[in-house]
């Protein structure tokens, strides 16, 4: 199993909000996706997607990216076919507001992984709204990781114990929820770090969780991490 990222170049052909652009992401790749049979199945289908997106980088100062400049979007995923499709669709592809101008597939290296840190607010919904309040810490901290087993069991077919020691710290990087707007509401979600447990198959389910996203929604943009190696 490999984690594959494509760095996709888009050319921002009206400025918009960081506060939108989420939506206009998903419109952007739901589209090109649309362009081909198998992948418009695999789109619509319920479960699982195994990709996970962040926000185009650099954010500006004012938070509003700026008409005619270009901007790097990650996608990351472990489906090789996926990101091959990506990487050749989305040259040239548009949408109202954005346009592919190129980009570069890589395969992330295996390596020790000491930390693990979300660039995007994981989120964990359920019908109550917002966990806390809801759920204890300890419950929460179940809930990503049992998530994050079944998306692995599911894609490898490998069984993994559901006690396995993920990580030894948990930390949160925000002090309030962090609101993300999706869908004509409001979510809310966390920033966390993760120091991962030295464990192989912890290691393994770290090294996953890069190109499948921690929590909930991560092909809408929510549960991108990134890595830091011993």
């Amino acid at each position: 199993m490999l984690v594959f990222e494509y760095q996709c170049k888009l050319k921002f052909l009206k400025s918009i909000s960081h506060k939108t652009i989420a939506g206009k992401i998903n419109y952007f790749l739901d589209s090109v996706l649309a362009k081909d049979q198998e992948f418009l199945q695999y789109h619509e289908h319920k479960g699982y997607k195994y990709y996970v997106t962040d926000a185009p980088w650099p954010i500006e100062k004012d938070g509003i990216y700026k008409e005619g400049k270009v901007y790097t979007l990650r996608i990351r995923t472990v489906k090789q076919e996926l990101a091959e499709f990506f990487s050749e669709k989305l040259y040239a592809h548009t949408s109202k507001e954005l346009l592919g101008v190129g980009g570069k597939l890589r395969i992330i290296s295996k390596k020790h992984i000491q930390e693990l840190y979300s660039i995007t607010p994981i989120v964990i919904k359920n019908e109550e709204g917002y966990w806390r309040g809801n759920m204890s810490v300890p419950e929460f901290e179940k809930r990503i990781k049992t998530n994050l087993i079944k998306k692995y069991k599911q894609f490898t077919g490998k069984n993994i114990r559901e006690d396995i020691l993920l990580y030894d710290v948990m930390k949160f990087n925000n002090r309030i929820p962090i609101k993300i707007p999706y869908k004509n509401i409001n979510l809310l979600g966390d920033k966390l770090s993760f120091r991962i447990s030295n464990e192989p198959k912890a290691q393994e389910l770290a090294y996953f969780a890069l190109g499948v996203g921690i929590g909930e929604n991560n092909s809408r943009g929510h549960g991108f991490v990134n890595y830091k190696y011993l």
